[in-house]
């Protein structure tokens, strides 16, 4: 029998869903990056996690909302898009912007061969749609007065037109495989990223409630990580205004004193992608010992 909440040892389990396929590869590093080490075999869709308080479990992205919103997973992992595709009546605990391939949003958008006479939403009239997104493609339809069969796609819909589609919709983070098929945007129907959502009666559980609050936070702040690093340095007082024109950073840098005389410590938060051409002008302009570290968290 479980325990009440707050008893020692309290054997209280929060079941968490795990998105399999795509955004698996990413959600673990994400996990792993706020502090969550989840193990995943090929033969078992039951993950390990090194918190005893956590159970997991892998889902298709796509099946997510609705085994939240039946109670079988207090919380889970999954996109905008597959909420909003079957209605489920869930709590969004936090948006987290990620995705298989960047740390972006994704969006779906109706494409057709380049050489498609097709320009709008309006040139759909009585042709054939695939795509996995089938209800919330009807309901872009049906917004735009249109009237269309809408196809569920198995997959490789981007080979579907011209021969068993007139137009596909389907989901892109760059527009690469679109291309590649030679396809088009025509326009977008949706913007979507992933969100961590909980089960209505679990979220008014106080233990489960304050457990995802938590994951949230670190989540948020292992994305919040992501692109930036550390940097520390040494400078000599006269040269500290020099060395702090030379930093952007995230707030104000964090200035210390040292032991040796009218030297200090400089700590600071910066974009990864600027340490290139920051470091050699901070050595011009005084710093020494400059120190740079990877970072999983940011936490306000």
């Amino acid at each position: 029998m479980e325990q009440p909440l707050g008893a020692p040892n309290n054997m209280a389990k929060l079941k968490l869903g795990i998105p399999k396929g795509s955004l698996e590869t990413a959600t673990v590093d994400l996990f792993r990056r706020a502090g969550f080490n989840i193990a995943i075999s090929s033969r078992s869709y039951f993950p390990t996690i090194d918190d005893p308080e956590i159970e997991c479990m892998l889902i298709r992205a796509q099946e997510m909302a609705r085994y939240v919103q039946d109670g079988i997973l207090d919380a889970g992992l999954t996109g905008l898009d597959w909420v909003a595709e079957v209605g489920a009546d869930v709590e969004v605990v936090a948006d987290l912007i990620y995705s298989k391939a960047s740390f972006g949003k994704v969006r779906w958008v109706l494409a057709v061969p380049e050489s498609s006479s097709i320009n709008s939403v309006k040139d759909l009239e009585g042709k054939i749609i695939a795509t996995e997104l089938v209800g919330a493609t009807q309901r872009y339809l049906a917004r735009n007065g249109v009237t269309a069969k809408v196809e569920f796609s198995w997959g490789a819909t981007e080979v579907k037109p011209p021969i068993l589609a007139d137009a596909i919709v389907e989901v892109t983070e760059t527009g690469s495989s679109l291309r590649a098929n030679k396809l088009r945007i025509v326009e977008t129907l949706m913007w979507s990223n992933t969100q961590l959502i909980a089960n209505k009666t679990s979220w008014t559980d106080p233990w489960k409630q304050a457990k995802l609050k938590d994951l949230k936070m670190l989540l948020d702040g292992a994305i919040a990580a992501l692109g930036k690093v550390g940097l520390m340095l040494n400078v000599h007082k006269d040269n500290l205004k020099a060395v702090l024109e030379v930093l952007p950073a995230l707030k104000r840098p964090t200035v210390s004193s040292l032991s040796e005389d009218n030297w200090l410590a400089v700590n600071t938060i910066l974009d990864e992608s600027t340490v290139r051409t920051i470091i050699p002008r901070l050595k011009t302009a005084g710093a020494e010992g400059i120190v740079e570290y990877p970072l999983n968290k940011i936490v306000p």
